[in-house]
Order: structure tokens, then C-alpha cells, then sequence
């Protein structure tokens, strides 16, 4: 057993490659940049749900208060006038990355830290390069990415960018996996 103390190193660069090889796929790399679109007419919908002063949280229109209303009539209807959608209202100030991006790099390290924890409790001291590998960089992929594949099932994101972000995931789990593979104790 090797324990998560001995491992602060991998989990730290790990994170660190982690955060630098992200920053290079959103940043310099085109694929991600179709994640989003804009709204037919931004401004005339944001003139319209402006008066409405949305505190930020998450809505879902039509909205069904239980499985009873959802089997009404009436929301039937809701939905079949439409438009159905799932609404994320943030606060009304500009958009700033700084603290999405700490929150991005504690992330990573939480992901290492319980790869690793995970690594350490079923791998020993000195274990080959190739089982720490797999080992740290399965848990790491599942850290991930598989958490992601809900966007879809449940709130309709499309696929397209849940398996872009999956994709991202395997790179970051490969990162995480070989970061580890190299500096296993």
C-alpha cells in the first residue's frame, strides 16, 4: 500500500498538466467552440425576460411541480406550444474566468488526489509504470468524464458536446495516468 501522502507530487503536476493541456484544447483548438450557439435575436429575448428579474439558478420551462401535473392536460399543452427549454441565470455582471479556473485546478486535484487513494490502496511501492498507468488513468477518466454523459441523458445537451468533453476526459485520465506511471514511489 502506498499512502496518499507519498503522492503529492503526482497529484499536484498532474493537475498542472492537466490544467495547461485544457487551457490549450479550449483556447487554441476549434472543437469546442460550436459547445454553445446564440439565440435567434439575443436582444430581443433578453429585452423580454429582462423585467422578470430571474434571480440566478436553474429553471426548466415548461415546469411541472410533480408527475401528476406533468401527466395534465394543461402541460401537454405547455409543452406543445413551447419553447421547451432548461435555463442556467447567472448574476447580472460580466463574465469573469478567474475563478472558474481555480475552481478548474481544485478540481484536478481532487481527481489526482482520489485516483491516486485509490492507486495507493491497491498497488505497492515500486509497481510497474503500466499498472499504475491503467490504474490511476481509469479512475482519473471516470473523474472526468462519465459524470458528464448525464448532461445529456437528463438535461438534453447535445451529444456532440458531452463526447467532446468525454474525449477530454480520456486525455486528461491519459495525463493523469502517465503523470503517476512516472513518479510512483
Amino acid at each position: 500500500m502506498v499512502s496518499i501522502a507519498s503522492l503529492w507530487l503526482p497529484v499536484l503536476l498532474s493537475a498542472v498538466l492537466v490544467f495547461a493541456v485544457s487551457s490549450i484544447i479550449h483556447m487554441l483548438l476549434t472543437y469546442h467552440r460550436s459547445d454553445s450557439g446564440p439565440l435567434p435575436d439575443e436582444a430581443g429575448v433578453a429585452a423580454a425576460l429582462r423585467p422578470f428579474e430571474i434571480p440566478p439558478g436553474d429553471y426548466v420551462m415548461p415546469h411541472a411541480a410533480d408527475s401528476q401535473d406533468m401527466a395534465s392536460p394543461e402541460f401537454a399543452e405547455r409543452a406543445k406550444q413551447g419553447p421547451t427549454a432548461f435555463i442556467t441565470v447567472l448574476p447580472n455582471q460580466p463574465l469573469t474566468i478567474g475563478r472558474s479556473l481555480a475552481m478548474w485546478f481544485g478540481y484536478s486535484l481532487v481527481v489526482g488526489a482520489v485516483a491516486g487513494y485509490v492507486a495507493g490502496l491497491t498497488l505497492g511501492p515500486g509497481a510497474d509504470y503500466s499498472i499504475v498507468f491503467r490504474v490511476v488513468g481509469a479512475v482519473a477518466f471516470a473523474g472526468y468524464s462519465l459524470a458528464i454523459l448525464q448532461n445529456s441523458i437528463w438535461w438534453h445537451r447535445s451529444w456532440r458536446y458531452t463526447l467532446t468533453t468525454v474525449f477530454d476526459g480520456l486525455i486528461y485520465g491519459l495525463l493523469t495516468g502517465g503523470t503517476f506511471g512516472w513518479l510512483w514511489p
